[in-house]
């Protein structure tokens, strides 16, 4: 068993191996961060587990979010401090403990419009949300003047607001933490396998006793037999459910946020802001060289594979942010656009924006639990309900969940290794920052990315037409995890898709030779990935010039299914 993890090709199979041969506690279906984490809570206490996932790790919601850990501020609104206050529990432990290599610390403005009463009434919130937190990890908010937020935000207009309150929160790549918390699961033991596609369930004597699973890659099937499956599968929950031929407890709807990526320099600020809007709030998230714009919440009963952004949704996020700006945001000045889903409990109200956040877990039939809602930040939480609600088919002699106690791969030694990175990077021939940055993706997992440089020194240089990262990132993907598809390296394993004005097509070809001789690829399958992707990018920017959610859904839908398109290739 590798201490890292390690999902390549040759685990792959290994793990397709597993799936038929052995008898499983526990199958997870569903490879978002709720059913990576699902496993992981699994495994960690002793029970021999599986975890499919029909397209990619993350390929949902869970690369597709706010890449925020944090309390809700606005749920305090709510007089939901049950919810903020387990929130801010889990946004600790990510700082401190459990992944301190990936969830980062991150400074917001809060900026006040209204004399007299809206500074006690933030403030009086916020009071509350440092005490919450319980932690010393972020510091704790600061009132400031309009000249003082100005100072850390000059980009603000100053008719804009008449003070501000400085607060921090987390975040965090959502992709690839959800991917190290796989790998995670791999590491204690986990047989876990993207492309699988659960087709239908087993049933002895009214229990759920397994699932067929078919490889979307060639079209082979096979059957998982395990004690309890658990459906983490998010907006796909009623779907599932509808397979075991039983009745679902809740339901689910889906509810489309949308973002979009601007240059650092468009927006003069050295802190995030929060912004209120009429239905909730809307975030200036900073990333890297870039700002997150977010969020949209709005109705979706669409395709869910790939849900799109419309020009409606992009002039609501650009209408409400230019209401700050001294100087205003166009169309011409966004690099990156994606769209995701939230798996919402259906049923409280008819307005998205006003389903509850909180999670709900059902045991609709023995053999059979089903996890939905929640936010990202609270994974862990309703991993444990998951499987504390599996218990009557699993014995009572149920361990407790630990993995509050068990940092993900790549953390130990992390603080370390940044306390060295000056000498780390002199010795690999890497500026610093650059060194800096591999360890806030990798953590102490840097030495696999390196050896793999060892042999190739040309594998250090930049990644044609995304310069923020190596040649060695991309052949590590597949070699270490998971990528079986173009699409996975440049969407999720790295964030080139939306970080590059090209969004990732000037990336395509280099990136697919790089992974060819791991995967397999012959020339004509190299250029077909290429295609396929290149195709993906046309439709999606199609579909934001679109003016409404059906026009840039059909538009969308015009470009071919990696997935999709991967059987035939593989009967052909």
């Amino acid at each position: 068993m590798s201490s890292s993890g390690k999902l390549g090709p040759q685990e792959r199979a290994e793990a397709w191996d597993r799936f038929g041969a052995e008898q499983f506690d526990v199958l997870v279906v569903g490879g978002g961060v709720t059913g990576a984490g699902s496993a992981l809570d699994a495994v960690t206490r002793g029970l021999n587990t599986a975890l499919v996932e029909a397209r990619d790790f993350a390929s949902g919601t869970s690369s597709r979010s706010s890449k925020l850990f944090h309390g809700g501020l606005r749920y305090l609104e709510q007089l939901n401090f049950g919810l903020v206050a387990e929130a801010l529990r889990e946004r600790e432990l990510m700082l401190t403990r459990i992944a301190p290599h990936l969830v980062k610390p991150v400074q917001f403005l809060y900026p006040l419009q209204h004399r007299l009463w809206e500074r006690p009434y933030v403030g009086a919130g916020l009071i509350l949300y440092d005490t919450m937190g319980r932690g010393r990890s972020v510091p704790a908010h600061r009132h400031l003047s309009r000249t003082g937020a100005l100072r850390l935000s000059p980009g603000l207009r100053q008719d804009s607001l008449v003070g501000a309150v400085r607060y921090y929160d987390a975040q965090a790549d959502d992709a690839r933490h959800t991917l190290t918390v796989v790998r995670t699961a791999a590491r204690y033991g986990a047989a876990v396998r993207n492309s699988s596609e659960v087709t239908g369930f087993l049933h002895e004597g009214g229990r759920v006793v397994g699932a067929e699973v078919r490889d979307v890659d060639s079209g082979a099937t096979t059957t998982i037999r395990a004690k309890a499956v658990i459906n983490a599968t998010g907006v796909w929950t009623d779907d599932l459910q509808r397979l075991t031929g039983g009745r679902g407890r809740f339901r689910v709807r889906a509810s489309k946020g949308v973002h979009v990526l601007v240059p650092r320099d468009r927006i003069a600020s050295e802190v995030g802001l929060i912004l209120r809007t009429e239905r909730s709030v809307l975030f200036v998230i900073p990333w890297g060289n870039h700002w997150i714009i977010g969020t949209t919440d709005t109705d979706w009963n669409l395709d869910r594979a790939h849900p799109a952004a419309s020009r409606a949704d992009i002039d609501y996020l650009l209408a409400h942010v230019n209401e700050v700006l001294s100087v205003p945001l166009t169309h011409d000045d966004i690099e990156g656009v994606y769209a995701g889903l939230r798996p919402l409990l259906a049923g409280e109200s008819e307005q998205t924006s006003q389903l509850s956040r909180e999670h709900a877990v059902a045991r609709p039939l023995p053999g059979l639990v089903s996890i939905a809602g929640g936010k990202y930040t609270t994974y862990r939480v309703m991993a444990k309900d998951a499987i504390d609600a599996a218990r009557p088919d699993l014995g009572h002699s149920l361990p407790p969940s630990v993995t509050e106690h068990v940092p993900l791969v790549g953390a130990e030694g992390y603080h370390a290794l940044i306390n060295q990175v000056d000498r780390l990077a002199e010795d690999r021939g890497l500026p610093v920052w650059r060194m800096q940055r591999l360890l806030d993706r990798y953590g102490s997992m840097v030495d696999e990315l390196m050896a793999l440089a060892q042999d190739d020194p040309t594998l250090l240089e930049p990644m044609p037409g995304a310069g923020e990262y190596l040649r060695v990132e991309g052949r590590y993907a597949a070699t270490h995890e998971a990528a079986v598809h173009l699409d996975d390296v440049l969407a999720r394993r790295t964030r080139i898709s939306i970080e590059t004005p090209h969004r990732g097509t000037d990336s395509a070809r280099p990136a697919a030779e790089l992974v060819a001789d791991v995967l397999g690829w012959d020339e004509a399958r190299t250029r077909n990935e290429v295609e396929v992707y290149q195709a993906r990018v046309a439709a999606e920017r199609e579909s934001q010039r679109k003016p409404d959610d059906l026009g840039a859904d059909a538009e969308r839908l015009l470009a071919p299914d990696t997935r999709k398109l991967a059987v035939g290739r593989a009967l052909g």
